[in-house]
């Protein structure tokens, strides 16, 4: 995992304060195995089947052509959701190499199980694609509904940079992470840059007024207060609230860890499959000595993050009378404190940059969320209604909720955001709750009042409450249009 290095305002400020320096040693279990599965001849690639899969289903757009605009929407989200969709190969690049790397955890030198060659599912290399997943878009019917960009079931819990896993005792050190939707994507993606470049403005504001507490509000959203010292030349970051110190609202992972879609992407990329996407490593760079150059091109990422951010959002069916009092018990409860039903953004289009760290990179690509295929509703004329049912925070949700990762954000996990939440079990950050009021009889820290309210309300006053959440839904067909 990549620390990112941005322009802001404030200087140089941490960003990425969750990521822990990658750590252990490396067994070279794998030398030997490597070495055979690297062999293959060329004459092997071109047999039914073999050879790179994404060049089998057609993945050949290039970022020039996505830039240059020749491309037609549709184009662009097909190949993206092939990228999503392909189980990659080792002709792809699957898998690590025989001992590049920091460290075992680490993208590019990890084992596998049983010295297999090619999962090790404990720290990535546990599918090959993306769909895998996120493939259940409605987990209230039964069977499953199934598509393209749903949630995953327990089964598919990444299970990220452990040291230590006892099955005697249950003890584990990393993290345990339930694959979350990526429905509306692009909505958040739009508020999370806006909030920034909002969040700066008022600092800049705090260094003009210095020793003079400022507001950090932006969206309807409070990240607490920023003060520039006089005496010190320096800011004082004591009073900031649910965010990393450099302001940077990062929406995407639990803990707020990536402040984009394509963030997320690269991320996931070499850790779910070892797969090294060359605006990271380079072009013509086999980083991970698995005999693989220009595993994914910047093209097919880009392909990628713009199929992602377009699918459409979640969706709120008619409320009744009893989901209206229940709507009513939401926010006597404050549960729409942290779970603001929604957000509005300052425009609807949505734009694309290279490289992806920077606020300040040209435009590649651009779309309006207000039409389709992700059609916003919109605030006004200029701007679209986000009916995320979060605040894009951090909050301390107690120990109970607490990981043991060893990082002070153990407890922290930005809000979840509860559009769909009707159809996606199970729930929190790990899906250990099965059912909803488990999942809010778990929550603490900040949230223990809204909880205890929630359990002090009566039966009736708990169905009316849940029967709102139950018009939260998923979208139906949300890839319709690429058939």
């Amino acid at each position: 995992m990549r620390h990112l290095a941005f322009r802001s305002p404030l200087g140089g400020w941490p960003v990425g304060s969750i990521t822990q320096a990658w750590i252990a040693s490396f067994s070279q279990i794998l030398a030997s195995a490597a070495a055979l599965l690297l062999s293959a001849s060329a004459s092997a690639q071109d047999l039914p089947g073999e050879g790179r899969r994404l060049d089998l289903v057609g993945v050949d757009l290039t970022q020039d052509e996505i830039a240059s605009g020749s491309v037609s929407l549709r184009e662009i989200r097909r190949q993206g959701q092939l990228v999503f969709s392909v189980p990659f190969s080792k002709a792809d690049g699957y898998g690590d190499g025989p001992g590049v790397g920091p460290d075992a955890t680490s993208p590019g030198a990890r084992p596998t199980l049983q010295g297999n060659g090619t999962f090790l599912r404990v720290n990535g290399l546990g599918a090959q694609s993306c769909l895998e997943c996120h493939s259940i878009v409605s987990h209230r019917s039964v069977p499953a509904t199934f598509g393209v960009g749903g949630v995953g079931a327990a089964v598919s819990n990444a299970i990220f940079q452990p040291l230590h896993i006892d099955p005697l005792d249950g003890s584990f050190d990393g993290r345990f992470i339930n694959p979350p939707f990526l429905f509306g994507s692009g909505g958040i993606q739009l508020l999370a840059r806006e909030m920034t470049l909002a969040l700066w403005e008022r600092a800049a504001a705090a260094e003009a007024n210095p020793d003079v507490p400022v507001a950090l509000e932006t969206h309807g959203v409070n990240f607490g207060t920023i003060v520039y010292e006089s005496a010190s030349g320096d800011f004082d970051r004591s009073g900031i609230e649910g965010i990393d110190d450099d302001l940077v609202v990062r929406p995407f992972g639990r803990k707020g860890e990536f402040h984009t879609v394509r963030d997320f992407d690269l991320a996931a990329l070499a850790f779910h499959f070892g797969i090294e996407p060359v605006e990271v490593v380079g072009p013509g760079v086999d980083g991970d000595d698995d005999g693989v150059a220009d595993e994914i091109s910047v093209g097919a990422v880009s392909a990628l993050e713009i199929f992602n951010t377009t699918l459409a959002p979640p969706v709120q069916t008619k409320l009744d009378s009893v989901a209206r009092a229940g709507k009513s018990l939401f926010d006597v409860a404050g549960c729409s404190e942290c779970h603001i039903p929604f957000l509005e953004t300052r425009g609807r289009i949505l734009e694309y940059r290279l490289p992806e760290e920077s606020f300040e990179a040209e435009v590649f690509y651009s779309v309006d969320l207000s039409r389709s295929p992700v059609k916003f509703a919109n605030a006004s004329k200029n701007s679209v209604r986000v009916s995320l049912f979060a605040d894009l925070k951090r909050h301390d949700m107690g120990p109970e909720l607490a990981e043991n990762f060893g990082s002070e954000l153990d407890a922290f996990f930005t809000t979840a955001r509860l559009w769909g939440i009707w159809d996606t079990a199970p729930y929190l950050h790990d899906g250990r709750a099965t059912t909803l009021v488990e999942a809010i009889m778990a929550h603490g820290g900040e949230a223990r009042p809204a909880r205890d309210d929630f359990a002090a309300f009566t039966d009736t006053e708990k169905t009316q409450l849940l029967t709102y959440l139950a018009t939260l839904r998923t979208p139906t067909n949300a890839t319709r249009s690429l058939r």
